[in-house]
């Protein structure tokens, strides 16, 4: 991966968290997965239990990539939905 998409990924990393409103449980969830997958790669996180609701969605998200995105592809798509929400719910700079 070249330095300038890896300070892209790091950079929005930073951004998301300053969203002017709190994105939808389901845009939280793709976020998490494609940043676990773009700095982990593949899931080889066990199966949490199903009684934390949490835990279980995070783990499903990101094992739906498994084997699906390269880390980079995965950056890179973190990278664009950022920019997605940034527009959507604006953006405190």
């Amino acid at each position: 991966m070249a330095a300038t998409d890896a300070t892209a990924f790091e950079t929005a990393a930073v951004e998301v968290k300053k969203l002017t409103r709190k994105p939808t449980n389901t845009e939280l969830l793709n976020l998490y997965a494609l940043y676990k997958q773009g700095t982990d790669g593949d899931c080889t996180t066990p199966k949490p239990s199903d009684d934390d609701m949490k835990e279980f969605a995070k783990w499903g998200a990101w094992n739906k990539l498994k084997g699906k995105k390269t880390k980079e592809v995965a950056q890179a798509d973190y990278v664009k939905l950022v920019a997605t929400l940034k527009t959507k719910y604006g953006y405190a700079a």
